[in-house]
């Protein structure tokens, strides 16, 4: 079997990926430190042959016994409620952690993957975005701690790929949904079905007409999951290009949800892009991969999982205690 370590791998995207690669045969190893990442996301393969579990945090040094085939790099914070909170370890994971990973690769010859996030384009001034565009980022934000860390990412993993010749791959991730998200998270699709299914009313930031394109869990698992085995090195844009305003997203959820809720507008907060559609040429070109699931049915779905939290998860509130994390 051949053998994979996916960090974050407690977190959204890091479980979904870590049944896929059980599906397909591989051997997985999960690492997370459960800073954002939660253990219910791996319950069910903490008792799979094909599935081990370490609990570490990556900014500090790695050591994985035996051979590694591939390493996904998938930990970070991602959500803005938790790098705002916790700053410098939002750049520690994507500086000392990326670092940590690389290292571990070229000991182990093995391939990486490093997710990084459409984040590195910032407020974009073009549109929609390809992998050329540099992005047009505030480096001393309130974002910035997110967009460097994943722009530094991306520096150090091409270093790594041309000074020792690692195998390496880079996956630009836009707006991805589906089963497993946090509801409180900050981000617009679980806090649109949080307060709709609490009967609140839905917050929009600015007028609404900034716009997000979505891409199911699936078809970003998909993506990734045929760029790590590509021949390309250069940083890929796996999200689904349709887009749409927020203040229109926000009437979806509320008819998906048969809620009554009104639409309330609030400050738009500093930075906060305007665009966000990935074109995706390359993907499409390269790895012959284009999203299937359309956001009617996405959402459906998503809700569907949202719909049966518990009242205390959907009361929670998601103001994490990070003091130990605090450094």
């Amino acid at each position: 079997m051949k053998r994979v370590l996916i960090t974050g791998a407690a977190g959204f995207l890091g479980s979904h990926l870590s049944d896929r690669f059980i599906k397909e045969g591989y051997y997985v190893i999960g690492m997370d430190n459960f800073i954002t990442g939660d253990q219910k996301n791996i319950e069910h393969l903490l008792n799979n042959s094909s599935y081990e579990f370490i609990e570490h945090d990556i900014t500090k040094y790695i050591s994985i016994e035996g051979d590694l085939d591939y390493i996904l790099h998938f930990a970070s914070p991602a959500s803005p409620i938790d790098y705002l909170k916790i700053p410098i370890q939002t750049l520690k994971v994507g500086s000392l952690g990326t670092h940590n990973c690389l290292g571990l690769a070229k000991a182990k010859n093995a391939r990486i993957l490093i997710a990084s996030t459409s984040e590195v384009y910032g407020d974009p001034l073009v549109h929609p975005q390809t992998e050329e565009y540099y992005g047009n980022v505030n480096t001393i934000g309130p974002r910035g701690v997110y967009d460097e860390a994943k722009r530094f990412q991306e520096s150090i993993t091409m270093a790594y790929h041309r000074f020792h010749g690692l195998e390496t791959r880079i996956v630009r991730i836009f707006n991805t949904y589906g089963p497993r998200m946090r509801l409180n998270d900050g981000r617009v699709i679980p806090a649109f079905m949080g307060q709709a299914l609490r009967g609140e009313d839905l917050t929009v930031f600015g007028d609404g007409s900034q716009t997000r394109s979505f891409c199911y869990v699936d078809d970003q698992v998909e993506g990734i999951f045929r760029l790590l085995h590509s021949d390309y090195s250069k940083p890929v844009n796996i999200g689904n290009p349709h887009e749409i305003s927020i203040k229109d997203f926000a009437e979806e959820i509320i008819k998906l949800t048969g809620t009554k809720q009104k639409i309330v507008y609030k400050e738009l907060p500093v930075n906060d892009p305007m665009q966000r559609q990935p074109d995706i040429t390359l993907a499409k070109k390269l790895l012959n991969w284009e999203p299937k699931v359309d956001r009617a049915e996405g959402m459906k779905k998503t809700f569907e999982y949202f719909k049966n939290l518990t009242q205390e998860e959907l009361y929670k509130s998601e103001h994490k205690d990070f003091s130990d994390y605090i450094n």
